[in-house]
């Protein structure tokens, strides 16, 4: 007999010799390998495939992979490809390869990633459960590493393979770890727990023949069909609930525990009352302790499990924590929606629920369940490293720049390309897990419009955006003093009609960009010389320069001859001009009052005016009352707003873009900084059709977080 059908009886002749095979080249591989107490490596990788075949009973297959992968990992460049292997060793075998290569930075922060890092590299699900009995044979022999080993391997099961083994159903190798990593974090209380179950355990058995032995009685009488489920606490469960409770080993009340799991067939009803009518006979015989009583029957938790608790003591002071549940019901809490591991609080998600669960039939029911059958872990994010061994997960599609932008603002904003595994790659390279990113900067690059095409997160996105519209505004502020200087030299005036009307002619939407646009040439400055000229000659016999005239307005007449703004009480006025007063700027709708100057016509003042008063006591003769049409014109009414806000770059984009969201349009826009307060001190001047497009910009802005105060000016 040789050394496979010795260890691996239970496989068949075919089972047998694909072992044989994977082992046969695993032993030629590492024969001059040593483990770090100096015993031969093979040892390492037979000692996992015995977990896998007896303590997990996986197939010959995953046993094959098992060798083949400390094979390869262990010796990169052997050739495992001497024996015509299936490709489900194969992509185990790959699965395996990259689970080794994970190197937690930092184990305790970033737990929950590394755990999905390693689901998703098991394409496979039997990937993760031959990692877990890799785990399990090294912490077994956790004596033989070097100190600083043993602590990174320890804390290592604690953090990801004791959650991902309770996860799976491995609840034997779970508690073997844990008791493990007991024994080595927490030397001297592992002791104190170890040696008081010890020093209890014919205390146990006692008393469990006496507990059981009147019940069995009551319920074969009552025709109750039953399994009893009988377990200890592990050491560490102990400990954790004496630290949690505070109080020592003889206050864990529920070191030993008793579950009933009754048979069923009937609905649900019928399942209630066997539920209870145990219940009855377990505390008509002992005494409950009713502050320790949970009814998870009548009011199931929120996860759906379903069961009776109950501690109870018996005549001696014993106490005993006893639960009862139908076999429907510990099907639901082990496996189901429900679960055990669900409840604990372990963290979890839909997509990853569904594939555990497929890893819990793989193992219950080898070889039935199908390959369509096994969701794939879940796809939606992708896990990369930085060349410094952090981890870092980004949403699937993530690129270079992605990456680039999540380590931090400066970096994204300067990256010329980056470096995946050591390869030379530009922005728009996709990443994919398991991928060591390097990313390659310039102090002369800058972000382009390009690049939103690059970027799938949010935080990318918004990051090119704002830095697109900082741009702009340094080039706007460059290209608006500029003209003003030009303007000044050509001893001419840019008004704000004048300025709307160039923007709508050279197909600017914004004021901003048309001042970019200055600033970086691409409008050549003597092409609105050439605009402000034209308008001079045209005007030049023209008396009507106002900013709103007559001949503007396009609304109904109330009768021939008058306007859109019906002068009132003033029959001798109506062949007057009027115009809008910049003390205060009106917008249709406001209520305003005519005020007759003696050489610019009439002009229009709103009410809450800062001049009103002044006007309406001193020359009250010279007051007309106005009223606007019944109807708007097609036209626009320049509106001033102040506006103090707290110093985030954010506001400035917020503003703009609330601005560009209504009937609106920005025609001037200045920033100062208040170091004092550190506020923004803005001004705003924007053209809108009438004052309630007015009031919901205004509004709008004023909800903004960051605003502090707004008034119109």
């Amino acid at each position: 007999m040789d050394i496979i059908e010795e260890k691996f009886p239970h496989y068949d002749p075919a089972g047998q010799e694909m072992v044989r095979k994977a082992y046969e080249i695993a032993s030629r591989a590492l024969a001059e390998d040593k483990r770090s107490d100096g015993s031969p490596f093979i040892g390492h990788p037979m000692g996992v495939a015995l977990i896998a075949s007896d303590e997990i009973a996986l197939p010959a297959e995953c046993v094959a992979a098992v060798f083949l992968h400390e094979t390869q990992r262990m010796h990169p460049d052997a050739d495992i490809r001497q024996e015509p292997f299936s490709h489900d060793i194969y992509t185990m075998v790959d699965g395996l390869n990259k689970i080794s290569t994970i190197k937690p930075k930092d184990t305790r922060l970033e737990a929950e990633n590394y755990k999905k890092l390693i689901v998703q590299y098991s394409t496979d699900p039997r990937v993760a459960v031959l990692k877990i009995a890799d785990r399990l044979e090294v912490m077994r022999h956790l004596d033989m590493f070097p100190k600083s080993s043993r602590e990174n391997k320890i804390l290592e099961t604690l953090m990801l393979y004791i959650p991902l083994a309770h996860q799976l159903g491995l609840y034997n190798i779970k508690s073997e770890m844990e008791n493990i990593y007991f024994r080595f974090a927490e030397p001297e209380q592992y002791r104190a727990i170890t040696n008081s179950l010890k020093a209890t355990e014919k205390d146990r058995i006692e008393l469990t023949a006496q507990f059981i032995e009147p019940l069995k009685k009551k319920l074969s009488d009552a025709g109750i069909r039953y399994k009893l489920k009988i377990r200890t606490k592990t050491a560490w469960s102990i400990w954790k609930k004496m630290q949690k409770q505070k109080v020592d080993f003889d206050g864990v009340y529920d070191v030993f525990a008793i579950r009933f799991i009754i048979d069923c067939d009937g609905g649900h009803e019928e399942e209630l009352d066997l539920c209870w009518k145990v219940y009855s006979f377990v505390t008509e015989e002992y005494t409950p302790d009713m502050n320790r009583y949970r009814d998870w029957l009548t009011n199931p938790k929120p996860n759906g499990y379903e069961s009776l608790h109950i501690t109870v003591s018996n005549r001696e002071g014993a106490n005993i924590e006893v639960q009862i549940r139908t076999k429907r019901m510990d099907d639901e809490a082990e496996n189901g929606h429900a679960s055990h591991w669900s409840y604990k609080g372990i963290k979890h998600d839909e997509m990853m629920d569904r594939w555990l669960l497929s890893v819990r039939n793989t193992l219950e029911h080898p070889g039935l369940v199908k390959d369509e059958d096994i969701p794939l872990p879940p796809s939606r994010e992708i896990f990369v490293f930085t060349p410094t061994g952090e981890l870092k997960i980004l949403p699937a599609g993530a690129s270079i720049l992605d990456f680039a932008f999540m380590i931090h603002t400066g970096i994204g904003s300067r990256c010329t390309g980056g470096k995946i595994n050591g390869k030379v790659v530009p922005i728009k390279e996709t990443l994919k897990t398991g991928d060591v990113v390097e990313i390659l900067t310039s102090k002369n690059q800058h972000p382009t419009s390009s690049w939103l095409a690059a970027v799938v997160t949010s935080k990318a996105r918004t990051k090119i955006r704002q830095l697109l519209n900082e741009d702009e505004y340094k080039k706007a502020a460059s290209g608006k003093e500029l003209l003003s200087r030009r303007l000044k030299n050509w001893k001419l005036t840019l008004k704000d009609e004048l300025l709307h009307d160039i923007m709508k002619k050279l197909k600017y939407p914004t004021v901003n960009s048309f001042y970019a646009a200055v600033g970086d040439e691409t409008i050549d400055v003597n092409t609105i010389k050439t605009y402000l000229l034209d308008h001079i000659k045209q005007q030049q016999n023209t008396e009507n320069t106002t900013e709103i005239t007559h001949d503007a307005w396009t609304g109904e007449r109330e009768q021939a001859g008058s306007d859109d703004i019906l002068v009132l009480n003033a029959k001798d006025l109506k062949g007057l001009d009027y115009k809008m007063a910049k003390c205060c700027h009106p917008v249709y709708g406001d209520n305003v009052f005519g005020f007759v100057t003696r050489t610019e016509g009439i002009k229009i003042h709103r009410m809450s005016c800062p001049n009103a008063s002044r006007l309406i006591a001193a020359y009250p003769y010279r007051i007309q009352k106005v009223r606007w049409a019944d109807t708007p014109s097609s036209g626009n009414f320049q509106a001033g707003l102040r506006i103090t806000a707290g110093m985030e770059t954010q506001v400035i984009n917020q503003i703009m873009d609330i601005v560009g969201s209504f009937k609106a349009s920005v025609r001037s826009f200045s920033v100062s900084e208040n170091a004092r307060n550190s506020t923004y001190d803005i001004t705003l001047k924007i053209a809108v059709p009438s004052h309630l497009e007015l009031d919901k910009v205004i509004s709008q802005i004023r909800l903004l977080k960051n605003v502090i105060k707004i008034n119109r000016s």
